[in-house]
């Protein structure tokens, strides 16, 4: 085969270029279509192929959660039931505003009847947290190991809730040893204080937006 200038070659005269030449641009215009037809069109969709493969898996796995919480219903009521009903039995445990005071009068009973001394008994401020209140005591006793496990007990056996917080024990030097102790106690909130809270509450929200 003679060598072929592609210098000298006439593009305004194609039909006269050398077979060969011909031949090669037809294979060069294939192959560039081809390319072109895969980035234009097969890539594509490719790409939708695997979106909708990702999605087929997602939807699987949504079917199959919400199957098995069909399957479980019967099961998930009677759970959300013992909830309801042990939830309604720590709310019974929960002193009204009126009980309070003489829960008050059973913890400082409880006390002394262990044998301590109190050298502080301070109720403090009330904080309202969400459906209760919270009402922390200061208290400040001397006495034995003893009489302070008896105190514990004792407040731990009372009907209402009543938990301890931040016990510290020190020597005072005579025999004896100080207990300092947060006991904070706990009554449901009434209707009025509820709505009230939930006022407040909006209103915050409110002062956020802004």
């Amino acid at each position: 085969m003679k060598d072929i200038d592609l210098n000298n070659l006439d593009f305004s005269n194609i039909a006269a270029w050398p077979t060969a030449i011909k031949i090669a641009l037809i294979a060069i215009v294939c192959i560039a279509a081809a390319v072109g037809g895969y980035f234009l069109d097969v890539k594509g969709q490719r790409e939708k192929l695997a979106n909708a493969e990702k999605q087929e898996i997602n939807l699987k796995q949504e079917f199959e959660t919400k199957q098995a919480k069909a399957v479980n219903l019967d099961a998930y009521k009677q759970q959300l039931k013992e909830i309801e009903e042990s939830f309604g039995a720590m709310l019974r445990q929960l002193p009204s505003k009126t009980e309070v005071e003489g829960l008050l009068v059973d913890i400082s009973q409880t006390g002394l009847a262990s044998g301590i001394e109190f050298q502080l008994f301070k109720p403090q401020g009330e904080r309202f947290i969400e459906f209760y209140a919270e009402l922390p005591i200061s208290m400040k006793m001397t006495g034995s190991y003893h009489e302070f496990g008896t105190f514990v007990s004792g407040v731990a056996s009372l009907p209402r809730i009543v938990t301890l917080h931040d016990i510290s024990i020190t020597d005072d030097k005579k025999g004896l040893l100080i207990m300092e102790v947060t006991a904070k106690t706990y009554r449901y909130l009434d209707e009025a204080e509820l709505a009230q809270q939930k006022k407040e509450e909006t209103k915050g929200k409110k002062k956020k937006k802004r």
